[in-house]
């Protein structure tokens, strides 16, 4: 095969791959880059949307921006990038982090080899061929020997269908699907439906600029301070300086972070002392109060109430009406069971005037959309804008609209219907040579998102050039190991309080879904599970049944 990188024809002219890879956000580009740069495949990455970014391409709320720290936010593989790219804030907006994923497009010459505006709505596996058929919603037919699903976790917008919505006279936007050229709120009345991590960005932004602001609570949240800003220009050269120590640490952590627990019980400590601790952590801002608290947070109920009692008193503190400040605070799930908010002013804006909290515990649930605005409660709120930001069917909901069907015409949607199956998070029984960058029942959210994406993108990598160079053509995770990672994934998340929570990572949000622990929460995190990973790639892929060239007998490793 040619070098395609050199390559200028669009790959859209081709109907036969060596691999076709979903999706061209940070997973799928560095993917497409892997696979075509270092194997040099024959590639195509379909994308729905009409640029890179993936999530970053979707989510232009006001508000949006990563809530990772930016010098770990991003690609480390290219050293040279690492040092030429700078980063204005400690946390960029989205329109910067799309301007970084573009450039890295440009970069690695990578756009020739993907097609914009194409959603792939079928993948299907041909027992006989022994290759997926991959089709769009604009028509492409696609052959691959492999498939690799780059869609994201967060991907799939949850829509709750409330009575009476597409009567509404005025606009609805969720906020994953945002307008591109933005949405005025100037002398408007808005109503934000959530309060979770994308409504925390958003709720602030928008009181600025609405004449009058109804925020619909179902569940309240906790929530740190970002404290963002600009990066000290000494801090950035020292990060630079010492980027190959970074990237040690963050991929041998446990959430991706420059962060650890704090190794003793808060039970053993003092008030005074632990006070000062959580003083610390709140005034750095970001994921520490989250990730880096007293190791026990999430195995203690008794300390993750210590823990929870702080950041209640802070809700207190910061919001002026006593009545508000109550339907503010969170008491019906433990801290940091949910996915931690880093805001900017979320709690001070319901001190404005034009800002009205309608709690669903207290004031009454959403009733329905009528033509001008929501009932809620047996009242009716007038609105002119209704901006939803109800999240997103998380981990699985992406997968399942994909319309996979493995070998044997069975179909992923229905066998995930009593929730996910996988061996690491990575393939699937049932379904060969399909890999899942970042798919349920590995770290994914549960991380800094670059650094797992990177561990997969290159884990894939070396397993296909380990099966071109042994000649095989197959390989499948087999049902003995899917089983025992799934039963593996369980009991480390029971031993926590994670389950006890309605959350999306237990996928509450979504009705009728079935409660399953979607991502893994290992022992020893995102470092262990590298080096679990690794570990089943050197003794031989194990877990993993293979398939010689010329339709020779499976060859299986029985898990260990």
């Amino acid at each position: 095969m040619t070098n395609v990188q050199n390559d200028k024809q669009r790959t859209s002219a081709k109907t036969n791959f060596d691999a076709v890879i979903i999706g061209a956000g940070f997973s799928g580009m560095y993917m497409l880059h892997s696979l075509r740069d270092k194997l040099d495949l024959n590639v195509t990455v379909f994308e729905a949307g009409d640029g890179v970014g993936g999530t970053w391409y979707w989510n232009r709320y006001p508000g949006a921006r990563c809530d990772s720290d930016s010098y770990i936010y991003c690609y480390t593989f290219d050293k040279n990038l690492l040092q030429e790219w700078v980063w204005s804030e400690r946390y960029p907006e989205q329109d910067e982090i799309l301007r970084y994923l573009e450039h890295c497009a440009e970069r690695f010459d990578l756009k020739p080899d993907i097609q914009f505006g194409k959603r792939v709505v079928e993948v299907t596996f041909d027992d006989n061929t022994e290759l997926w058929t991959v089709r769009t919603d604009k028509g492409d037919v696609v052959t691959a020997r492999f498939v690799i699903t780059a869609v994201g976790a967060l991907s799939t917008a949850n829509m709750p269908p409330y009575k009476g919505l597409s009567a509404f006279e005025g606009k609805c936007y969720h906020t994953s699907r945002w307008p591109h050229d933005g949405v005025d709120f100037t002398a408007k009345r808005v109503g934000v439906i959530g309060s979770g991590a994308t409504a925390v960005q958003a709720i602030p932004e928008i009181a600025q600029q609405a004449k009058h602001l109804t925020v619909f609570q179902r569940t309240p949240t906790f929530c740190v301070p970002a404290r963002n800003g600009k990066v000290d220009p000494e801090i950035s050269r020292a990060r630079k300086a010492d980027y190959d120590g970074i990237r040690a640490r963050i991929k041998d952590s446990f959430f991706g972070f420059e962060l650890n627990f704090i190794p003793k019980s808060v039970l053993e400590t003092t008030p005074e002392e632990r006070e000062q601790a959580f003083d610390r952590m709140w005034d750095a801002g970001g994921f520490a109060f989250w990730l880096a608290n007293y190791q026990d947070m999430f195995f203690s109920k008794e300390a993750n109430d210590v823990i929870a009692d702080y950041l209640k008193r802070r809700i207190r503190s910061i919001v002026n009406d006593p009545a508000t400040a109550e339907r503010l605070t969170p008491k019906t799930y433990p801290y940091g069971t949910k996915r931690q908010p880093l805001d900017t002013n979320y709690f001070e804006t319901f001190n404005k005037r034009n800002v009205v909290l309608v709690d669903a515990s207290t004031d009454g649930p959403i009733e329905e959309v009528t033509p001008n605005g929501i009932r809620a409660g047996g009242k009716e709120y007038p609105l002119d804008i209704i901006v939803v930001a109800t999240g997103f069917d998380a981990v699985t909901g992406t997968l399942k609209k994909l319309g996979i069907t493995g070998r044997g015409g069975r179909v992923l949607a229905q066998e995930w219907e009593d929730g996910p199956e996988t061996y690491l998070g990575l393939a699937i029984a049932g379904y060969p040579n399909l890999f899942t960058i970042t798919g349920p029942q590995s770290p994914s959210v549960l991380s800094n998102m670059p650094v797992s994406i990177e561990q997969h993108v290159e884990w894939i990598t070396e397993c296909i050039a380990h099966m071109r160079r042994n000649k095989l053509a197959m390989i499948e995770a087999s049902p003995q190991a899917q089983d025992a990672w799934g039963a593996h994934v369980a009991e480390v998340v029971n031993a926590t309080l994670m389950t006890g929570a309605n959350s999306w990572y237990m996928g509450a949000n979504i009705a009728g879904k079935a409660r399953r622990f979607l991502p893994y929460l290992g022992p020893e995190g995102v470092g262990g599970y590298r080096r679990k990973c690794a570990e089943i790639a050197e003794n031989g892929y194990e877990g993993f049944e293979f398939k010689s060239q010329g339709h020779g007998t499976a060859q299986t490793i029985a898990a260990g």
